[in-house]
């Protein structure tokens, strides 16, 4: 991690822009393709490897074209108009096979600049960071010597009733190493970096013991923060300040990038159909279990016990649960395994990155292939949730302000999950429209929501807004078939799942959430959506 340094200094060091008029002209690609990413239900970026002359970014922000073109953490991107986080970009390039990474990521920096006009300066800052201080007196020990530098996972032996730890145990570690690790190793709790503010040098010996977030409540009052783990093993503290931090400006970015150059059709022809390279397809055995699905780094995908229901749901991006599949009764009980391979490992230091877009359309080859699929697409009356006004709570966003929405607490750092661990999920938006926040629920609380939700709020403008819930299940089992989770089984609301009463230990549904912290609240109501209809399916599949 950066070091911190004084305030005087680097603006001394970072007065004059350092992407400058007077730089030398940026290396380019060949020829790139950048263009407007397609609408998906759960956006995440996707960053390929560079081969064979080839360099791919997809559903990509600004933000994470300019943390990916200049290697820094999305936090130090500041600055910019409101949209830097929400639109998102497919990027396509050509250039020498014997292209270096670093020579790469300096094309990107000459892509941006000149296909959306970027404009960037370094800066120094106060960002909220994570300082790692020392509680009174530390309890370490000097490195022994022995080993080799750095922190071990250490697997834990199952043991009934106990709720395992993660335990990390350290040889030879830096604060500044152990500041640079700590938001990887626990980035649940730590969602912002974490700054070596103690004052001690030279290295030491260590171990440490926590809950993951996730395991919190289970552990009830024997869990263990990784705050209280610093605190009351090492001597160590964590508190969120506003710290001095090298940044990186946005100064002028548009929104649009230039038109394609001409020979971009004929430089980036249409791939041919995904496919896997081998599949074996084959029923599952009786009582086997599942459904599991694993991806190796070696591209190898096993899935075993799985429902075709399930299997074509994946292959087409829906909830098997969501009503906008419609097929044949056997589906849901008919268990296949499916061993395949999805592309060659190139070598151990060479693996490519699941492209899961490219992964479902191999899938639905597959299932096309193999069991003799044939559907269509039809608009149906569908029962999902509406997204309405109770008592609205909400905070008037500043306009210039970030547009965003992320797992994790407020810029002010107050994080009521370290209150009450049973309510695990903490989701905060910033300058969202009522319309953006809809649309997002659904990736945002997947358990909950198996559809997409429509506004009709009639609250116009951005808002800034955090919703504290417990994950689906925990209160009341939750879930069931039909369009969603709906808050009360049998009640003449579709989607089961006795999800209506909180539980005396303080969990929360979403369904409750919404309306005491926020003044919104979900009603199930009927509307038009397109629904995939298996027309025909076999129920056997083809030989392998």
């Amino acid at each position: 991690m950066m070091r911190t340094f004084s305030f005087i200094t680097l603006m001394v060091l970072l007065s004059v822009p350092i992407f400058g008029q007077s730089a030398p002209t940026p290396a380019t690609f060949e020829i790139a393709d950048v263009h407007v990413s397609a609408p998906r239900a759960n956006p995440n970026v996707w960053v390929g490897p560079f081969r064979a002359g080839r360099y791919e970014i997809r559903n990509a922000t600004m933000v994470d074209l300019i943390r990916t073109a200049y290697s820094v953490d999305a936090e130090k991107v500041v600055g910019g108009p409101n949209w830097l986080e929400v639109d998102r970009f497919d990027v396509v390039a050509k250039a020498p096979a014997s292209t270096s990474a670093d020579a790469v990521k300096l094309m990107l920096q000459g892509l941006l600049a000149d296909r959306f006009k970027l404009v960037l300066h370094q800066d120094t800052r106060a960002l909220s960071q994570f300082a790692l201080t020392v509680a009174g007196k530390h309890k370490l020990k000097e490195a022994s010597g022995s080993g080799n530098p750095g922190c071990q996972p250490q697997p834990q032996a199952p043991e009934p009733g106990v709720i395992p730890t993660q335990v990390a145990v350290c040889r030879g570690m830096t604060m500044t190493a152990l500041a640079q690790l700590l938001p990887r190793a626990a980035g649940a709790y730590l969602t912002s970096p974490v700054v070596d503010s103690t004052g001690l040098q030279g290295s030491w010996d260590f171990e440490i013991k926590w809950h993951g977030r996730g395991l919190l409540a289970q552990a009830g009052t024997d869990g263990i923060t990784i705050f209280d783990a610093l605190e009351k093993q090492l001597g160590l503290k964590l508190e969120l300040q506003k710290l001095p931090a090298s940044a990186f400006v946005v100064d002028s970015v548009n929104q649009k990038p230039t038109e394609n150059p001409p020979g971009v059709t004929a430089a980036f022809p249409p791939p041919p159909p995904p496919e896997f390279e081998v599949a074996d397809v084959k029923p599952s055995p009786d009582g086997a279990p599942g459904p599991m699905a694993r991806i190796q780094p070696t591209g190898q995908v096993n899935v075993s016990g799985m429902p075709l229901r399930m299997l074509i749901a994946l292959a087409w991006d829906l909830n098997p649960d969501s009503g906008l599949l419609d097929g044949p009764k056997w589906i849901e009980s008919a268990k296949f395994d499916i061993v395949a391979r999805a592309f060659t490992s190139v070598g151990p230091t060479d693996q490519p990155p699941i492209d899961i877009d490219a992964l479902r359309l191999m899938l639905r080859a597959l299932l096309v292939e193999r069991f003799k699929m044939k559907m269509h697409t039809e608009d149906r009356q569908v029962s999902a949730y509406t997204l309405m006004t109770a008592n609205p709570k909400l905070t008037k966003a500043d306009p210039s302000s970030r547009t965003r929405c992320v797992e994790g607490p407020a810029p002010d750092g107050k994080d009521p999950r370290n209150i009450n661990p049973i309510n695990s999920r903490l989701v905060t938006c910033q300058n969202v429209t009522m319309n953006a926040f809809a649309a997002r629920l659904q990736s945002l609380a997947s358990g909950y929501i198996r559809t997409p939700v429509a506004d009709a709020t009639g609250l116009e403008g951005g808002w800034n807004l955090t919703v504290n819930f417990s994950p689906v299940g925990v209160v009341g089992g939750g879930g069931g078939r039909g369009g969603d989770a709906g808050p009360a089984a049998g009640a003449g609301q579709p989607g089961g799942g006795a999800l209506a009463a909180s539980d005396p230990n303080g969990a929360i549904t979403l369904l409750e959430a919404l309306p005491r912290q926020l003044g919104l609240k979900l009603e199930m109501q009927k509307r038009s959506m397109p629904v995939l209809v298996i027309d025909h399916v076999e129920e056997k599949p083809t030989e392998n």
